[in-house]
Order: C-alpha cells, then structure tokens, then sequence
C-alpha cells in the first residue's frame, strides 16, 4: 500500500479530491496491486506450457472444437465442482494449448494449477522414492487443477501405475485433473497395462470428466508450411 499511496499523493488529479473519495481510491488500487501480485504468483507456480489465453482461441479453425462446451468450461465451474476434463486429438491439433489457456483461466479466477508433462512427472517421482516423493504427491495434491500432458504415449510401468492411481485417488472428489492424450480413451486400459489397475484408475476418471475430441491436420505442419509459402 506505500507504493500506492505515494503514486496517489504525487498524482495532481488525486490531489483535488475529497478526502473519502481519495481514501477509497487508495484501498482500491491497493487491493487491485495485491490481487496481480497473487495472480502473478499463481500463474509463475502454474509453469503453463504456453502462453495462452482463452480469449485467443481460434474457433474458425477446423479441428472439431465444441465452442459452447469449451466456453463453458471456461468459467471453472468443473474445477470448483472437482471433476476432470480429458482433451483428445492427433499431435500438433492444439490440445496442450488449449490445456495451457484453461490453466491460465483458472489462475486467472483464483484457482491454483501446475502443469506436468507425464512422463516429466512420472520421472520426478521416480527419482523422489521415499521422503521426497511423498513430498511431491502432497504438492501435487495440493493444487487445485493438476495439467498431465501428454499422456499415454507409452504403456505404463507397475511403479508408474501406481503412482497415478495415488495421483488420481488422492484427488478424487477434490481436486480437477486435465488430462492431454493422442490416444483415444478406448485404448486407455492398453497404456495402464493393468486390468485391475486400469479399471480403478479410469474409474475414477472417466466418469467424472467432460470431453473434448479434436481432429484434423496439424496445426503446426500447416503454420510451417504457409511460412515456406
């Protein structure tokens, strides 16, 4: 608030005004300057991919994006009801942008997200055995809306099966995973390797989640070829 009110008392405009006027302004711009400091913080923990934006997304593009579920989406309500959203699609179709502008929304709005790449994370705990892996499954648990990207693109292993099974159980009604994969969900249970495990896990997935299936060509292919155009 120092901050603030020095730039009030050297702003000539706020000079002339009534002194209740000028104290409002004053508690106005200080909760204003807190709020982006929070939202800063947010978005730098957050660690999004890409930088995105939901009002930025290209609905003219022809990849099979539903508008009126994706806007719905992107009012957070899925995250404050702790469900889970899955976006499938061939590569380079959008899908960790569009994760990357819902997890900006969401810092956005208040909520706290990280972003992993799977097989980042899987590696991570992989190397956090012990102490420091239940360390990193309670921040993981912490967060308000966990991004896995890039799932599925190799079967999983008994340690990294169990460890998503802790991932999703431990969130399980309180917290929202966004899950990228260019594996459709039908061959999910082939990845897990595992049809026990694979049933606990989608279990608590799949039937708490929303849907987006794109398709169409790559949307990078298509960018690098109009530039040699």
């Amino acid at each position: 608030m120092a901050d603030t009110l020095v730039e009030l008392q050297n702003n000539p405009e706020a000079a002339g005004m009534p002194h209740p006027d000028w104290l409002g302004l004053l508690v106005d711009r200080a909760v204003t300057a807190r709020d982006n400091r929070r939202l800063m913080r947010r978005l730098t923990s957050a660690k999004l991919r890409q930088t995105a934006a939901i009002e930025n997304v290209d609905y003219r593009t022809a990849r099979g994006l539903d508008r009126s579920l994706f806007q719905t989406l992107a009012t957070c309500q899925w995250i404050r009801d702790a469900n889970h959203l899955v976006i499938v699609g061939p590569t380079g179709i959008g899908k960790s942008w569009l994760a990357s502008a819902l997890g900006n929304k969401a810092c956005r709005d208040g909520f706290s997200v990280l972003y992993k790449r799977a097989s980042r994370l899987f590696a991570d705990l992989a190397q956090a055995r012990g102490e420091g892996r239940l360390r990193l499954i309670a921040a993981l648990e912490r967060v308000n809306l966990l991004i896995l990207d890039g799932w599925g693109l190799e079967p999983l292993t008994a340690d990294q099966r169990r460890d998503l099974l802790e991932i999703v159980d431990d969130r399980y009604d309180k917290g929202s995973l966004l899950i990228t994969s260019q594996v459709p969900v039908s061959q999910w249970h082939d990845v897990i390797a595992d049809p026990t495990l694979g049933d606990a896990i989608l279990d608590r997935i799949i039937h708490n989640a929303h849907r987006l299936e794109l398709k169409g060509d790559s949307l990078r292919r298509q960018a690098s070829e109009r530039k040699k155009a």
